[in-house]
Order: structure tokens, then sequence, then C-alpha cells
């Protein structure tokens, strides 16, 4: 028996056999002339970005049966790639090696990478809190420039379709587009030497909900195929042959886990309720139709966040008000009467990069900082017949159940005006044409994700019929820190005396109106973190639907005056990793 310790990515503890896969290896790229004109190499190299392209595309399609917060991440690190097959510095650069220098497309790419790579990595003397962002920096242009020598080489990529099933996946490298293709059903668990807690391929196989530990030293040279392994992926623990009493202590293990997802079962038809008799609502975050199973076995009393992007597939044309319609109708009428809040197309930052110029609003020079140019509710004012279409079809739909409108992005009170007016305006079309609505519309509410928001939320909960708090981008913007590029680093935390500032600001308007406020941002899904919004004051939160019942749990186990105190310690703390320390010591 041999004992490996790597790091926990995804809970679960699995006894099963092991299945080595191996990557094919290309073959050696060597930086000599080509035996082709220059023409030619070029056409290779416009054939493989097109391929990597559409291969990109058939990844991005099988997000869709994925967790919202696992697809955020990682359609936005797709997007991250397929900006680098499109006149960036690494493809302008190999195609100038090709020509001035003959060489093939293959070491043209190979060279040129290495050299992004390296300039983009870490750099002797870079800060510490610097030195992840570099190292996801130097992964994409690797990560792409591998994909693209593999289509040129004609070295397939690997693929998990023949490893036995309820097998444990072994591997030196699972990088994020193997873990795409991971079939849940099929594979107990992953081990990798190489990855993670907090790299691409964590945050996917997160989001598959497979048991998962990376980063196991070792791992290859030690596992044979077929060994019997114990796997626990909370823990990081991997057990290679274990003894009679080792088996039996993860059997039992197994039992308790078995155990604790019957009791979600009962959990859900519990009510969210704090002890001390306060009610609490409890969403979920949702993109498509296929995650509201879960939705309903896991007891959520709504949908606080429908994400509408998957509706506006950039390589398709804008989707028109009947198509959306259809969509917008049949999920309210699966929701049974609960609420359904839907936010309009929210593009912009890395989203939707290739519409927007088409629609000639983006260009190279603006992308030094897309986070910070035209998106959200801007882009639609800019471009009022997107938001007419989709305000129509949302309109129309509401007749098959109660939903909310939600405006993203929002930076000052204009904006919102402006979209009123809009809206109203599509009402009194659609009545003009004969169509029946509902004598009140849906509210019309208004994320809170800027600083400028959150400092002028009393002016506009004066225009809106709801707040929506989205932490995520909220912190980012607050802090000047870049989510995706510094998640799980202390940087990047929605526990930062700042934005507890924010958000206070924020609920105090919001109840001083008599509005209606929610969180829907990553602080929801965090059970101590709501306990101290809680005490804030807040009563609504929506999150992923997998997060509900350990956030109900904490729930029914608090209260209010355990929350109040929690919250009335953290406001006093001026120190983010003292706040930190403080909400995660909380117990109630």
């Amino acid at each position: 028996m041999k004992i490996l310790q790597g790091t926990g990515i995804s809970a679960g503890i699995v006894i099963a056999r092991a299945s080595l896969a191996h990557e094919r290896p290309l073959p050696v790229i060597e930086a000599v002339p080509s035996q082709l004109p220059a023409e030619a190499e070029s056409t290779r190299l416009d054939q493989a970005i097109a391929l990597t392209l559409k291969q990109l595309k058939k990844l991005r399609g099988k997000l869709t049966s994925l967790p919202d917060e696992g697809r955020i991440e990682i359609d936005a690190m797709l997007t991250v790639y397929e900006r680098m097959l499109n006149h960036s510095r690494l493809v302008r650069a190999a195609y100038r090696r090709i020509a001035e220098d003959g060489l093939t497309a293959e070491a043209a790419v190979q060279l040129e990478s290495e050299t992004l790579a390296a300039q983009a990595g870490p750099q002797p003397g870079m800060p510490e809190e610097e030195i992840e962002g570099a190292r996801r920096r130097e992964g994409e242009f690797r990560e792409v420039a591998r994909r693209l020598l593999r289509n040129l080489t004609g070295v397939s990529f690997r693929a998990f379709s023949d490893i036995p099933g309820g097998s444990v996946l072994v591997a030196e490298q699972i990088r994020p587009a193997d873990a795409a293709v991971i079939d849940p059903n099929r594979i107990a668990a992953v081990l990798s030497e190489g990855g993670g807690a907090t790299d691409h391929t964590a945050i996917m196989l997160r989001a598959l909900n497979v048991p998962a530990v990376l980063a196991v030293p070792e791992l290859t040279s030690l596992v044979e195929d077929g060994s019997l392994l114990i796997v626990d992926g909370s823990s990081g623990r991997v057990i290679i042959n274990p003894d009679s009493s080792t088996l039996a202590e993860a059997r039992s293990a197994m039992a308790e886990e078995a155990k604790e997802r019957k009791g979600i079962g009962r959990l859900r038809r519990l009510p969210s309720r704090l002890i001390s008799g306060e009610d609490v609502e409890l969403l979920a975050n949702i993109e498509i139709a296929n995650e509201l199973p879960l939705l309903h076995r896991n007891g959520a009393a709504g949908i606080g966040l429908l994400r509408t992007e998957f509706l506006f597939d950039e390589s398709e044309p804008l989707p028109d008000e009947d198509g959306q319609y259809a969509v917008y109708a049949g999920l309210l009428a699966d929701m049974q009467g609960m609420t359904t809040t839907i936010r309009v197309l929210d593009w912009g930052g890395e989203k939707g990069l290739a519409r927007l110029r088409q629609l000639g609003i983006h260009d190279e020079q603006e992308e030094e900082n897309p986070a910070l140019g035209v998106r959200g509710l801007r882009l639609l004012l800019r471009h009022p017949e997107i938001l007419e279409a989709q305000l129509c079809a949302i309109l129309r739909a509401s007749l098959e159940g109660k939903c909310r409108i939600l405006l993203p992005m929002v930076s000052s009170v204009n904006e919102v005006i402006a979209t009123r007016q809009i809206y109203e305006r599509c009402a009194r079309r659609l009545r003009r044409r004969g169509v029946k609505l509902p004598n009140d519309l849906p509210p019309l509410g208004v994320m809170i994700e800027t600083p400028a928001a959150a400092l002028t939320a009393g002016a506009l909960v004066r225009q809106a019929d709801f707040l929506a708090l989205g932490t995520n981008d909220l912190t980012m913007y607050t802090l000047a820190v870049d989510r995706s590029a510094s998640m799980g680093s202390a940087l990047y935390t929605a526990l930062h005396p700042s934005l507890l500032k924010l958000l206070r600001l924020s609920v105090d308007e919001a109840l001083r109106a008599h509005r209606p406020i929610c969180v829907c941002g990553e602080m929801a899904a965090d059970p101590r973190s709501v306990a101290l919004l809680i005490g804030m004051g807040l009563r609504s939160f929506s999150m992923s639907a997998a997060s509900l019942p350990a956030v109900k749990r904490m729930i029914r186990s608090l209260s209010i005056d355990a929350c109040d105190d929690l919250y009335r310690r953290a406001m006093l703390v001026e120190d983010p990793i003292q706040l930190t320390e403080l909400v995660r010591s909380f117990a109630c």
C-alpha cells in the first residue's frame, strides 16, 4: 500500500480501478526552411486556425450541461483562446516568420509561442500576487500553440471514450479541454500529476462534480493500469492498493457520504428559515433549461438570475423576438408559478467580442481593457434594436409565469430612465399589435455591479423596482483585480471592508425605499458570508443550484442575533485578511 498526497479539488470518496490515459506526443519540430512555398505554409496555418476554432466551438457546446459557475469560467477561457487565434500577436508573428524566414507553419507557431509564453510568464523579482496571473497567461499561449500544432501535424487529441466505465482516470496532465470531454457518468474520479486548486481544469472538474485530486507527485510512475485506488477528493489523499482495514474505513466513509446525499432530499422539503423564525429566500442562478431538474431537486424558491447570453451565439445571426419568446415561455411554464428573474444580454468584457466587432463598436485597440469598455446596458442602449427584441420577447412570455427583468452593468440613473422608456414603448407597441400582456408589467430591476451603482443606489431605487447585488463584478471593479486572473488569491476577495461598505449602502437604500434586494454573486453560495449578509439586512440569495443545500443547512442553524453580532464585528474590521478570518471562523 502506498499513500500519495495531492490537492483536493472536488469532494467525494471513490474506490475503483485505475485507468491510465496517455497523450500521444508531438513529433520533434525543427526550425528549418520549409520545402513548400511561403504561400502554401500560410494556407496550412489558415486551415489549422479554422479547424482549431471549430474545435473550440464544439467544446463550448459541451459546456451547456455544466452548472453556471463552471460554465462562466470555462467560457471565458475559450473566449481568450478564440481571441488568440484571431489576428493576435501570436498569429501575426507566426505568419511573419513564415513569410520572412521561410519556416514551416509548425516551426513558426512553436518558436513564436515559446517567445510569447516566456515573456508572459513569471519574471525574476515579480511580486508574489502577480505570479498566478503570469502563469495563467503563459499557459494560454502554450495551450493555443499545442492545439494548433496538433492540427498542423495531424496528431490526434486525447479521448477518454475507451476508458472502462466506473474507473479512475489517471493522467500526467489534465487540461481544461480534456476535462470538457469527461463524462461524469462514466468516470468515477480524476487524478493528475499537474494542475492546482485555482486553474481552469480544477474549475471544470468541480463543475462536473467529479471527485478529483490534482498535483499528485509521481502519480503516473507509481500507479499501474488496473491498480485499486482510494481517492478522497476533499483531503487530496490517494491510496494505491489499500490493505483490508483501509478499504473498510473507506467503505464506511462512502456510506456516510451516501447518507449525507439522502439528507439533502429531506432538507429540500424543509423551509429556509432561521431558528429565530425569519424566512430567507433561496433562489438559483441558471443559464439553460437543462439546469431546472437540479434547481427543483435542491428546493430553490425560484430563479434569481437567468443568464441569456446562451441565446446569442456569436457564430449565428442575432436571435429574433419569436425565437427568444419560445425559450422564455417554455422556461417560465416549467417554473410552475415561481418567479424567474431574466437578465437581459450582458455582452462585453470577454464576452461577445466577435459580434461587437461586427457591430462596429469594438476593435483591436479597445481590447487592452475590454472590461472597462462598452458592455452590459451601455451596449444595449447603443444598439436598442437588440434590447427591444429581447424586452418584447420577455413581455410576451410573461403570461406563462411570473418573471422580473434585470439590467446588467448599470453605472448611472439616466441609463435606467432610458431603458424604462424603451420598455414601456415596447409594451405599447405589442398592445397595438394585439398582443395580450399582463396589466402590471414585469418589474424592472438593476444589478449593482459597479461602485458607481452602489454609491448612487438611492437614485437608482427611485427608478428601479428591485436591486440585485452582483458581488463578482462589484468585487473586481472595487478592488481593481481581474477575477479570472486572480481567482483563489488573496487579492480577489468579496470579504473586503470596502466591498462591505458598498453593499451596506445599497442594502440601506433598498430597505429605506421598500424595494426587494437579492445577492446573486458568489457570496450567496458561501454559507458563512450569507450569515454576515443576513446580519446586514438581506433576506434573499441566489446561487448555483448545487450550492443550495449547504446554504440552507447553515440558515436553519442560525439565529438573527448571531447574524447581527457577526455583522457588527465585521464592520469594525479594517484589514481584509482579518475580516476573512473572522467570517471563516464563525460558528453559529
